[in-house]
Parts: C-alpha cells; structure tokens; sequence
C-alpha cells in the first residue's frame, strides 16, 4: 500500500511538552507507518502528571468544540480515514468527539473509529468519573474498535475481572464490535496480554513483562494496532505486529534506563518488529463449550 492510500487520521488527545505520551506517542507512529496525521490537543502539559507538579492547560469545552466544527466543515475531511481519540479534558470533549465522528460517518460510513478510554488504571480514576462516564456513555457506543486497559474495563462494565473469561464478557457487555483489552491475563509465567475480541474471535497475545513501564504504551499500541488494522492486515496478524512493537520499544526503553519511551531511537520498531510475540486463540463466550 502506498503512503498516499493508508488515509489521514485525526487523533484527539493530550499534549506533553516533554515526553512520548498521548498525542507525543500516537503520531510520531502514525506518521512512522505513513499516515498524515491532523493532532488535536485536549489539555496541554509541561510533562506527564506522574513526573511531578506542572502546569496544566485545559481547553475550554466551547473552544474545543469549536474546532470541532472546524473540523467538520473543513475542506480536506475527505482525507480522514480514522478517528482516534484517547485522553479527555472533560466530559464536554467527549460529547464533541462524539459529534465529530457521527457527522464524518455521515459523508463515510466506512470511518474508524478507535477510542481509548484512558481514564484509570489499577489505583482507579485519574479523572472525573464525570468524564469517564461520558466517554462510557457517548463514545464507546460509536466505536468501531474501543482499546480500554483491564482496569478501565473494569469500571466502565462495572465489573470486577480477574479472568480472561470474565474481561470477554465485560468486553461484550459493552458493545463495540471489537475490543482490545491490555494488561489482560497471561497465561504464562511471568507476562502480560493483549486480549482482543472481533465477531467469534477471541486472540491473547502474550509478551514478557517489563517491569515498570513507562508511560504511553497504551496510546502506542492503540495508533499502531489502528494503522495495521488500516493497511488490510488480517486482525490476528495485526495484532502481534502492533504488540511486538510496543513491546520491542518498551524492552529497549528499559534497557537504556530511559523514563519516557524512546521512539526517536526506535522508530524501525514500529514499522519493523522483531520481537517475539505467543499468540494463543481463546475459547470465544459466544462460542458452545464441548462438552
């Protein structure tokens, strides 16, 4: 597929001025895997809230969504293939999204959307559960594939998840047609999974654990896993390129003693991994159980 043809991508998130986390992270790899990239910031910060108190700077839900009129009226939204969102500054943004990706559908029903619902992780919410709960309530029902971790899951499906079994459920529960769930169960040893769910498909991809992880690898692997998904890989392939990505990053990261991901240094990562990756095929619920 040539540049020109994989599709320009809006992608709506957070800014950093120092880092490689939220929109830092999805379009340097998306723009890597050759898509042009229209990046709208939802908050702008000096550097990830975990690195230390800074300065944040939120966007005003009516300048927001002005550009997101803008956006939607704008001559080139033709180009737009893909939609994706991750962290929101509040719940009118999420309303906004949501405005924005049911009026490109309208002009093309063949638009992605991917929404990752970055809002906990296994300490809880890192934002209000009133922006949470939109994002629950006004985006994950447009999505044509929604990336929650298994925390986020969690709490949007109100439902603890200790089993594979049980995310697969919580996973249906919600709606989206496809789902990829991180930090899911592995089954070996001494790793962490990657569950996705399409249709009667259940895939585990598994990797290696890396002990404290930087920052970003959520929104790394949601750009990636959306741009294979976009250059017609089949999903099962698609998804152990796109874990083997960020897992080769991650791995590499660690071993320079980096804190932020070192995408600059690891840009043959994204578009070229190496890295090892047992994918296992799950018994989908949806599926009869052999007796």
């Amino acid at each position: 597929m040539n540049e020109s043809d994989k599709g320009a991508v809006i992608v709506i998130s957070s800014h950093v001025v120092r880092g490689t986390v939220g929109n830092r992270a999805a379009v340097f790899a998306l723009e890597t895997l050759g898509h042009p990239v229209w990046a709208l910031p939802t908050v702008i910060l000096p550097w990830h809230p975990g690195r230390g108190r800074s300065t944040r700077v939120a966007i005003s839900a009516d300048d927001f969504d002005a550009m997101i009129s803008d956006l939607i009226r704008a001559t080139w939204r033709g180009e737009v293939k893909a939609v994706l969102s991750g962290y929101l500054g509040s719940a009118a943004q999420a309303h906004s999204v949501a405005r924005l990706v049911t009026a490109l559908r309208a002009e093309n029903p063949d638009l992605l959307y991917m929404c990752d619902p970055v809002c906990g992780d296994d300490r809880g919410l890192y934002v209000p559960e009133e922006t949470a709960a939109a994002i629950r309530d006004a985006l994950i029902p447009l999505a044509s594939i929604a990336t929650p971790n298994r925390f986020e899951l969690a709490w949007l499906a109100g439902a603890p998840l200790e089993t594979n079994a049980a995310i697969m459920e919580a996973a249906l529960s919600l709606g989206p047609s496809r789902m990829l769930v991180t930090s899911s169960l592995a089954l070996m040893t001494g790793s962490t999974g990657n569950l996705y769910l399409s249709g009667r498909h259940a895939l585990l991809a598994e990797h290696r654990l890396v002990p404290n992880p930087p920052n970003g690898t959520g929104d790394l692997l949601a750009a990636i896993f959306l741009s294979r998904l976009m250059e017609g890989l089949p999903e099962e392939r698609a998804l152990m390129m796109a874990t083997a990505s960020v897992f080769e990053i991650v791995a590499r990261t660690a071993k320079r003693g980096a804190d932020e991901l070192t995408l600059e240094q690891d840009a043959s990562s994204i578009s070229t991994p190496m890295a090892m990756v047992h994918m296992r095929r799950l018994v989908h619920p949806a599926q009869p159980r052999r007796s």
